[in-house]
């Protein structure tokens, strides 16, 4: 056996195969068919599911729990100490769900306080040197791309979309089928369905490449234009968003306007940071 070939070992009574060159704590839980590459480091609290690929230099550390078939490529670090100055050595948590990429050197952090927990759901693909910092949420489907720096606490719903070389602003919430476009400045709520963009972001629209590729528009026609009209009313129209709102309300709401209503409602309350303004702002 050659240094660049991996030996096959058992732990936790799973075969895995870990290269010769891998450190993995014999305490860590490895599932059946895991792969370590050359350089990684496995730590003694991580848990592993089966089939999961890990390349080369990858750090996986502290409280971490993985689930199965995800691929890890070469220096990605995981798990590590939250950037948050608040944090005092808690044992937190990073939890992972099923089938995710993570490209070359993406990192995400653990939360900051004893029983919090950064979230990654399941099938979601984040590029290389993207940033997913303490206590964050991304939900399923979700797609960030090269170098996205992701601060503390924000949440990402299921199936949005993060264009490259952008910041996201702490708390901020991203909602469902949202697109994001490159290098946007993110500082405030993006809502469901809406498409983001510019230095300071706006609201360009609906994410209409996001909805077609649903079939929305087509397998549900009358639930798509009553969202256009009701995000026209929202934001385009002479009505302040809480007057929008509570005109919206005074109709039977279908599936994605009520979702886009009950995102703006909570994104205008308190403990949120706002929404994103739009292109054509409210009077």
């Amino acid at each position: 056996m050659t240094e660049f070939e991996y030996s096959e070992s058992l732990i936790g009574d799973n075969k895995v195969s870990i290269h010769n060159f891998a450190e993995v704590s014999p305490k860590a839980e490895l599932g059946k068919g895991v792969y370590v590459g050359s350089g990684a480091v496995i730590g003694s609290n991580v848990i592993v599911g089966p089939n999961t690929w890990i390349g080369p230099n990858v750090i996986i550390d502290g409280k971490v729990k993985i689930g199965s078939n995800n691929k890890i490529f070469p220096g990605a670090c995981i798990g590590l100490e939250p950037q948050d100055l608040k944090y005092k050595g808690d044992a937190t948590d990073v939890v992972i769900g099923d089938n995710n990429t993570f490209r070359e050197c993406v990192t995400i952090n653990r939360a900051t306080f004893e029983g919090e927990k950064t979230i990654v759901g399941n099938q979601n693909l984040l590029m290389a040197y993207s940033h997913l910092g303490h206590n964050c949420e991304i939900g399923n489907s979700v797609v960030i791309a090269n170098s996205v720096q992701i601060a503390g606490h924000v949440v990402v719903e299921d199936r949005a979309v993060i264009g490259g070389c952008l910041g996201i602003h702490q708390f901020v919430h991203i909602g469902y089928l949202a697109m994001v476009g490159g290098m946007t400045r993110v500082d405030r709520d993006v809502p469901p369905y809406c498409l983001a963009e510019g230095h300071p972001g706006r609201m360009r629209g609906l994410n209409k490449v996001g909805i077609k590729r649903l079939s929305i528009d087509k397998e549900n026609k009358e639930e798509y234009l009553q969202l256009k009209r009701i995000w026209s009313l929202l934001f385009k129209s002479e009505n302040v968003i809480s007057d929008g709102l509570r005109i919206a309300r005074q109709e039977k709401l279908l599936q994605s306007s009520a979702r886009l209503c009950g995102f703006i409602e909570l994104s205008i309350g308190k403990g949120r940071r706002g929404l994103m303004p739009s292109l054509m702002p409210n009077k």
